[in-house]
């Protein structure tokens, strides 16, 4: 069943749809973690129902455009339902189009793409009967070097890029992002009540300067 949800910002709603994958928390911390600045021109890769873009655009309303990148058509309906109702036409646009396949003219676009991907290696990852499901938990359609690759090609040089992952996938991360001449300057990891760190927030920039991560203080969820 498909319901309205207030985020409890400047009036803005978002559409959930039972039969589809919900957002969870991850996707808040992760828009509010992302810095973001006037004028910004921002990606929103892997954008399911849009929450990280839409939230990120209510605590930041000053931002220029936000580009959703979502491959299963379902979650690319619903988001495009959601531009119509909080009448976001001017700022918000999407394309129904995998990662590995977001065309060469966005390359260099974005001074900021915001990531919430699947988590779990095929090898290693949860599964689901459901393939809607399963293509959002696991990297069953996108693996982790595929996506970090795609970023590094549609940021800016000097754009930043925000993701929220497993913590244990950190050296992968971390491996992936220096490769791309993405280099890591903020980290955040997020434990459950009286848990040690299940994910973490992490922000690159392409072509930053080498060194000078900075470990921010591990918050609760």
């Amino acid at each position: 069943m498909k319901t309205i949800e207030e985020l409890g910002l400047n009036g803005i709603k978002i559409y959930q749809d039972d039969n589809l994958y919900r957002f969870t928390s991850d996707a808040i911390l992760l828009s509010r973690f992302a810095k973001v600045k006037r004028g910004d021109v921002v990606a929103d890769f892997c954008s399911g129902s849009g929450i990280v873009g839409l939230h990120l655009y209510a605590l930041n309303p000053f931002i220029k455009k936000v580009v959703m990148f979502e491959m299963q058509k379902p979650l690319a309906d619903l988001s495009e339902e959601y531009i119509k109702l909080n009448d976001l036409q001017n700022v918000f646009s999407l394309q129904n189009v995998k990662v590995q396949d977001i065309p060469s003219n966005f390359y260099g676009t974005f001074s900021l793409i915001v990531v919430n991907p699947p988590y779990a290696p095929i090898d290693i990852g949860e599964t689901s009967k459901d393939d809607s499901i399963a293509i959002c938990k696991s990297e069953v359609a996108l693996k982790l070097n595929e996506l970090i690759e795609k970023v590094a090609k549609c940021l800016k040089f000097g754009g930043k890029f925000c993701m929220v992952h497993r913590a244990d996938r950190l050296t992968d991360i971390i491996l992936e992002m220096k490769k791309n001449n993405l280099e890591p300057k903020r980290l955040q990891f997020v434990s459950g009540a009286k848990k040690d760190p299940y994910l973490l927030l992490i922000e690159g920039v392409k072509g930053g300067k080498k060194g000078g991560l900075k470990v921010l203080k591990e918050i609760e969820n």
